[in-house]
């Protein structure tokens, strides 16, 4: 429905960028025989020439850059190396202007950007890029006792709550769509002087 993310599943790999390159081809080669869906950052992403060869030897769409400063401007130049043949970005790394600047650079040159951690802002910038680009949400890491669908103490409502269709609905409110709990803000002030 329109205003909203589905939740699919599909697998795929992440090394966490601990690999050399000829460890990464390795695995690659592995994941391609199991049919995952992509191949996420497997090495360290300040070796831009070492995607560039990744990508030439490996059919498995690899997703990078992911975690490496420098927002739209950084994945442009991926974009033009042949440096990944996916990117990732989220509002960490340039705001929600930047994140859906480098949604649009993606559009343009027929790649996925898929965004990078939930929350707030990165849901905005999901919703306001096609699917064809930006096909997943990445809901979190998820640990045991966590509660993901429990807003935060400040805030009366989450952002990102998975409906029993498997979908993320965009928050109707203004702005990010967050309402704030201001009787929590107002008894947990701190006064600046003395630090209580």
């Amino acid at each position: 429905p329109a205003g909203a993310v589905n939740v699919y599943i599909h697998r795929t790999g992440e090394r966490v960028h601990g690999a050399t390159l000829e460890e990464a081809i390795k695995v690659g080669r592995e994941l391609e025989k199991l049919d995952y869906y992509w191949y996420e950052h497997p090495m360290p992403e300040y070796r831009v020439e070492s995607y560039v060869r990744l990508c030439r030897e490996l059919t498995i769409p690899i997703l990078s850059p992911e975690i490496t400063a420098g927002g739209v401007f950084t994945r442009a130049e991926w974009i033009l190396r042949g440096a990944g043949d996916m990117s990732r970005i989220d509002v960490v790394r340039g705001g929600v202007t930047g994140a859906r600047k480098t949604a649009i650079v993606c559009e343009a040159y027929g790649l996925r950007c898929e965004m990078h951690m939930a929350g707030w802002g990165n849901l905005q910038v999901c919703g306001a890029t096609p699917e064809d680009t930006s096909e997943y949400y990445e809901k979190g890491l998820l640990a045991p006792g966590v509660d993901y669908d429990a807003p935060h103490p400040c805030l009366r409502n989450t952002c990102d709550a998975i409906d029993p269709d498997g979908y993320v609905h965009l928050p109707p409110g203004p702005g990010m769509g967050y309402e704030i709990q201001w009787d929590y803000i107002d008894d947990n002030l701190v006064d600046p002087v003395k630090g209580n």
